[in-house]
């Protein structure tokens, strides 16, 4: 197995992780919050607070590099993209007829593969992360 494609299984493992807490999180704002409020503001509630700690987690712990700006800056361009598709299908599930509380399970299994593609793309451009190169 080349060096490449250990770095991506590496990769895809860590973000798995994050990504579990960080749809937890999303998901346990979501769940209480919608019980008082509009579902689309619960749920972008939930997503913004999460954003913040998936951030974090995800620079330095799945891609290993440091948290700058024009990395935040990537990483909410492609969590705005993410949000936008998150929001679309939310309101398809729940037009189709699923609860509110169900709703959002169908929309993160289609939309975590996609951020990752979308979080990979901003975190490996532009050469070796710093800390890899330590």
């Amino acid at each position: 197995m080349s060096i490449a494609s250990k770095k991506t299984i590496g990769e895809i493992v860590r973000f798995g992780i994050v990504g579990v807490i960080a749809t937890a999180l999303h998901y346990a704002i979501y769940w209480l919050l919608q019980i008082f409020i509009n579902v689309n503001i619960a749920y972008t509630t939930g997503y913004v607070l999460s954003f913040v700690c998936n951030f974090f987690m995800s620079s330095h712990f799945t891609f290993r590099s440091e948290a700058t700006v024009s990395r935040g800056v990537g990483f909410g361009g492609a969590h705005l993209v993410n949000w936008l598709l998150q929001m679309v299908l939310l309101n398809i599930f729940l037009h189709l007829g699923l609860s509110n509380k169900m709703a959002p399970i169908p929309v993160f299994m289609i939309c975590i593969p996609v951020n990752f593609l979308l979080v990979r793309y901003v975190f490996s451009r532009g050469g070796k992360n710093k800390k890899q190169e330590k």
